[in-house]
């Protein structure tokens, strides 16, 4: 359990309170420390599977709680921004399909393992993924870097949206196949 992987998606969920932490502070430094903690929480994401791989050390535990650090993260960091941060008004929308489409893939993923059915990360999903961390980082530090680094953070926010409808739709339509397979109805 105590792999390299593992540890590395453990940090993750370790960083959380930390970088959350630091945001309220309400100070430019602090700003600065939440986001440099979140990207590096981020950065542990793509290394932890690529140890895992490269090293065979995949486990039930590190693919059970990578998602999970994954989602928690994020939603922590979007909960926070919409509280006080600049995620307001229109912009709370944004986060708001973010994170229904987490949960929506959660439960899709779960009710096709149910069906011994796998649900791969598309590689439109992985740029996503990357959008939406680039946005919730630049949202993070935000007016302490510059009212632009706020603006960029924004529009990247909505990308990151776009691109959670587009994927959250191709995951759904995938699992609705499987549902209409359903032989016990």
């Amino acid at each position: 359990m105590l792999n390299l992987p593992n540890l590395l998606t453990l940090s993750r969920i370790a960083a959380i309170p930390i970088v959350v932490a630091c945001f309220w502070l309400d100070r430019g430094w602090a700003q600065w420390l939440s986001m440099i903690l979140f990207a590096a929480a981020c950065v542990t994401d793509w290394f932890d599977g690529y140890f895992a791989r490269r090293y065979h050390q995949i486990s039930r535990i590190g693919r059970f709680l990578d998602p999970i650090a994954d989602k928690l993260l994020v939603a922590a960091a979007l909960v926070m921004l919409v509280h006080s941060g600049p995620l307001s008004g229109i912009h709370v929308l944004a986060a708001l399909i973010i994170l229904a489409r987490e949960i929506l893939v959660s439960g899709l993923r779960e009710f096709l393992a149910e069906l011994r059915v796998g649900l791969p990360v598309s590689e439109l999903a992985k740029w996503k993924t990357g959008v939406q961390m680039g946005a919730i980082a630049f949202l993070l530090v935000g007016d302490a870097a510059s009212p632009i680094v706020t603006t960029a953070g924004l529009w990247l926010i909505w990308i990151a949206a776009a691109l959670t409808l587009i994927t959250g739709y191709d995951y759904l339509r995938t699992g609705l196949r499987h549902m209409a397979d359903d032989k016990t109805t």
